[in-house]
């Protein structure tokens, strides 16, 4: 007779595991908020500074004591001392670029930077330089703060250049679009200087944004002859 051969019983089910625990998003919003109060309290407390006691004058530790901070903490959030002045620089730089990526279409590039200038005049945008009159003093009585502003401004036409390479698919070595970003940036810096000029001299921001609307295209009307098929959106 053939033996039956019966089954080993089955192997006992493994113990459960308790899963991890999922990262917690209010934790890590609490996180991302404290480190955004924290910058703004140390940019703040440096500006104060600035502005009361000059750029030059003011040392990292007197803004971690303002700002009850240790220096370290002052240092992470910003490299540079200049960058805790100049706070907005990335934004600064992209502004133009940005301008031309969003364009509309059948809107040129000339048209495109004519309009978002004049909108950032009429709302007396900080970044296009309605910055008040104690910031603007501070930065025109500070060499490394003038200095930096001039950088600032070679950056964003760097920028713009490379954005209308890309959008007009020109060639490599082509100099159209570093000429359209030298012409278009040189009008912007003359813009922001007059703004800045403007305030030097007392004038609020109501009484700027009224001149710089006309005087800004003015500026740009001075560049449509040649400026006025370059980069149409389809």
């Amino acid at each position: 007779m053939d033996e039956t051969k019966t089954a080993p019983p089955p192997n006992p089910p493994a113990p459960a595991t308790a899963p991890a625990p999922a990262p917690d998003p209010s934790s890590s919003g609490l996180r991302e908020t404290k480190k955004r109060e924290t910058r703004r309290l140390i940019s703040d407390r440096a500006t104060e500074l600035f502005i009361e006691q000059g750029f030059e004058r003011t040392t990292i530790a007197e803004i971690a004591d303002a700002a009850r901070v240790a220096k370290k903490t002052v240092t992470n959030y910003f490299p540079r001392k200049e960058d805790l002045a100049l706070d907005h620089q990335d934004e600064f730089v992209a502004t133009l670029a940005d301008t031309v990526a969003a364009r509309a279409p059948g809107e040129t590039v000339l048209a495109a930077l004519r309009r978002a200038f004049l909108a950032s005049v009429a709302s007396q945008d900080p970044v296009a330089g309605f910055a008040g009159p104690a910031f603007t003093r501070m930065i025109a009585d500070s060499p490394t703060l003038t200095s930096c502003l001039r950088g600032l401004h070679d950056r964003r036409e760097e920028a713009l250049a490379e954005a209308l390479a890309e959008d007009t698919a020109a060639p490599p070595g082509d100099i159209t679009p570093r000429t359209v970003a030298a012409l278009l940036g040189g009008v912007h810096r003359v813009l922001f200087t007059r703004i800045q000029e403007l305030t030097a001299a007392g004038r609020t921001n109501p009484e700027i944004a009224r001149l710089l609307d006309a005087e800004a295209r003015h500026a740009f009307d001075l560049l449509e002859p040649s400026l006025h098929h370059y980069g149409r959106r389809p």
